[in-house]
């Protein structure tokens, strides 16, 4: 596997479970690192770089949203302790979840319980996305970032989190397509190799792996189209 990502620009991986989607993001966080290759940002291996310094640069929202039992006030504010409470109002709305926060009994000091049970999964998710817009990143990992949400739901987060990341590095894991048609280049793993590679249109047109999988989930959703620019 060999790809690039160009500062400011939307990488989106796909493929089907098990492809090697998450692991990525887990090496570009340094879960652990690779055995073979290598990982580099701006020309230096990322294992010479300290984990610290790595994820002060990088802003992730996982699949599995781990929230801790306290405020949904102190769950967004783990993002960056040193921010405002104004920040945090601030990154709530723009992660669409300031409405609902203002509708509790307990505004932004109601606890999320273990794990965040009392909040729904779309809910939890919102919490991240806000903790993670409050840590003003340089480079995003969106790893099936909006999964759980409602479709109108996602439309409204992923209109914000195009705006947010603009003009920075982003890579995006998804398994809905119609949420990374924007991006500059769209990958298609399988079995942990690259398959196809381009943008939305370029892929559509190869009718290859990617169009078959766009066409699938747009009969999943009641209606088949195909987006073709001959």
């Amino acid at each position: 596997m060999n790809f690039h990502i160009p500062q400011g620009h939307t990488v989106a991986i796909v493929g089907s479970s098990g492809a090697g989607k998450s692991t990525l993001a887990r090496l570009l966080f340094r879960f652990y690192d690779v055995s073979k290759g290598n990982i580099t940002i701006d020309g230096t291996d990322i294992r010479h770089i300290t984990q610290q310094s790595l994820r002060a640069i990088t802003g992730i929202v996982p699949q599995d949203t781990v929230l801790f039992n306290d405020t949904i006030y102190y769950n967004i504010a783990y993002g960056n302790p040193n921010a405002t409470a104004a920040d945090i109002s601030e990154a709530a709305k723009k992660a669409e979840i300031y409405d609902f926060i203002q509708n509790l009994p307990d505004t932004f000091n109601t606890r999320v319980g273990e794990r965040g049970l009392k909040l729904s999964g779309g809910e939890k998710q919102r919490v991240a996305i806000a903790r993670t817009l409050l840590k003003k990143p340089i480079f995003f990992i969106f790893d099936e970032a909006t999964s759980a949400l409602d479709t109108k739901t996602e439309k409204l987060i992923q209109e914000n989190l195009l705006r947010i990341s603009k003009n920075k590095t982003t890579l995006i894991i998804a398994h809905r397509l119609s949420t990374i048609v924007h991006a500059n280049t769209i990958i298609v793993l399988d079995k942990g190799t690259i398959v196809e590679q381009g943008n939305h249109s370029e892929l559509m047109d190869k009718n290859g792996a990617y169009a078959r999988m766009w066409q699938r989930q747009q009969a999943e959703d009641g209606t088949i189209s195909y987006t073709s620019s001959t």
